[in-house]
This record gives structure tokens, C-alpha cells and sequence, in this order.
């Protein structure tokens, strides 16, 4: 998928063939702000735009800008790799929960 930047935001990107038009989305915010235009210019300027007015939306509301998550996060991986998890966080001394979430918050980091 195709992404743009702007104040710590990120917007989806797609294309319409039969419309001829560029669009997108807000990601991460609790709402549905869409953005469009007909050249990656004014996709950019409409995008930025569109995150302007959703940032004076939320300070007129008092409400937050990004979306709240709860931490909890449910994954589907395979049985096998589940068991390797489940051996290494037992030969390590640590449970499969917090064994995932040192190995995300690594990732993370290096992102």
C-alpha cells in the first residue's frame, strides 16, 4: 500500500482507474477523514489539508487526534512457530507474552 506523511499522520493511498482520481484515507484515528486528487500533487495538498482540518476538528471537540489502543493484541501464526516461541520463553525464563512483546518492542525500535 501506498502512504503519505505529514505531522505524524498517515494516509492511505489508492486510484481509481475508472474515475481517473487518486484517494485516500486518515489511518490510526477514530473517524473517517478521505482525501482525493486528480495528481499526486493535489492528492499531497489534499492530504495535508484533510489533516489540518481533522487537527482543528479535535482541538473545537476536545477530543485526542490518534486513535487509542487497548495494548491487547491478538496474532495467528503457525502451530510451529508457536511452539518455538513457547521453547525459547521457557529456556529463557519468561513467559510466551513477554517474550512476543521484547521481540515487538525491538522491532519497533529499529523502525
Amino acid at each position: 500500500m501506498n502512504t503519505l506523511s505529514y505531522k505524524g499522520f498517515i494516509g492511505s493511498v489508492s486510484f481509481s482507474e475508472k474515475d481517473g482520481v487518486f484517494f485516500g484515507k486518515i489511518e490510526g484515528i477514530d473517524g473517517m477523514v478521505n482525501f482525493e486528487g486528480e495528481s499526486v500533487n493535489e492528492l499531497t495538498n489534499a492530504f495535508h489539508e484533510a489533516v489540518d482540518d481533522y487537527l482543528d476538528y479535535c482541538k473545537d471537540m476536545g477530543i485526542e487526534a490518534h486513535k487509542s489502543y487497548t495494548g491487547v493484541l491478538n496474532i495467528r501464526i503457525n502451530p510451529e512457530t508457536h511452539s518455538r516461541i513457547a521453547v525459547i520463553a521457557k529456556q529463557t525464563g519468561v513467559s510466551i507474552n513477554a517474550f512476543i512483546k521484547a521481540a515487538l518492542e525491538k522491532e519497533v525500535s529499529l523502525n
